[in-house]
């Protein structure tokens, strides 16, 4: 007999986890360890927690500091995409998100009224290759002039983590999303599981978008439509130009990309987002099936993306 799939919401990591399992009675279990692995990773990255690993490592640049092997394990992948992307994705903005009014947990800078950006960005400092992280003996220097935020790829490789380990634990398919970072592991209902595409992760089943199935790996969409905020220079949002110091200036206001896992395509997506109209090139190359939606609504898809099917 195939059961519905049971699923639950809570508030973690400055936005919303999400996880359904094809074993209802093992969702309690699931939720417990869900939380209990997300409260560790905001415990070793988050940016707005004065105890966290990655304030501590910022406090003291210029220093090498023990980190724990998780902080390691974050922390490498967030240089690898760095690498990847060709630095399009540093993870050593840190200091220039908030300098742009980031500065605090997305909820607070909606409340603010507005922002004074200076006139001109700072000068270029360290970037991510001047980032010294030893995984073997845990020990990290964060260069001087530099604040480490992992913003771009923590949420996402928890999201991997996450399910992988819930899979293999309580013995389910499993879906697990954060923010819409969105990771399957286990066997999924017939078909896949459906996926609603919007640009808010809170949008409800019944809002507006095309749904597409995900069998494996990752769906994540990177958005600039939700998490922005006023300036004394325009509306800034959370995706940072690295050659700018600025707010990304795209055609893009979404962009949806399906990879071997989300944290590959979260990568994707926001890289997508900082190339602006190379991006349809980039990911055909590299065979990503995305979806990219201008600011006034129109939708360009490459790499093979699904036929779509229109919500209700």
């Amino acid at each position: 007999m195939t059961h519905a799939p049971a699923a639950a919401s809570f508030s973690a990591l400055g936005t919303t986890a999400t996880i359904a399992l094809l074993n209802p009675p093992a969702l309690p279990a699931a939720l417990e360890q869900l939380h209990d692995s997300l409260e560790a990773v905001d415990l070793a990255c988050s940016r707005f927690r004065p105890d966290s690993e990655l304030v501590r490592a910022n406090a003291c640049a210029g220093s090498s500091v023990p980190i724990s092997p998780l902080f390691a394990r974050f922390l490498r992948c967030a240089l690898d995409a760095a690498r990847m992307t060709d630095g399009r994705l540093d993870p050593t903005l840190g200091a220039q998100l908030r300098e742009a009014g980031y500065d605090r947990t997305f909820a607070l800078v909606r409340e603010r009224k507005s922002w004074r950006i200076a006139s001109s960005p700072g000068r270029r400092g360290p970037t991510w290759k001047d980032v010294e992280l030893d995984d073997n003996r845990h020990l990290l220097c964060v260069p001087p002039g530099a604040e480490l935020d992992l913003g771009a790829t923590a949420k996402a490789l928890a999201a991997d983590e996450a399910a992988g380990a819930i899979a293999e634990s309580c013995d389910t398919g499993v879906l697990v999303s954060l923010g819409g970072d969105l990771a399957v592991a286990g066997a999924g209902p017939e078909g896949g599981w459906p996926v609603l595409i919007a640009d808010d992760h809170a949008s409800s089943v019944g809002s507006p978008g095309p749904t597409v199935a995900i069998a494996t790996g990752g769906l994540a969409t990177s958005s600039i439509a939700v998490r922005r905020w006023r300036t004394n220079v325009g509306e800034a949002h959370h995706i940072l130009d690295p050659h700018t110091f600025r707010p990304a200036v795209t055609p893009w206001r979404t962009v949806s990309v399906a990879a071997a896992s989300c944290l590959a395509a979260n990568v994707a997506a926001t890289a997508a987002i900082v190339l602006g109209e190379a991006a349809l090139a980039w990911l055909a190359e590299r065979q990503l099936p995305a979806r990219c939606v201008g600011h006034d609504g129109s939708t360009v898809t490459v790499g093979g993306w699904p036929a779509e099917v229109r919500a209700a």
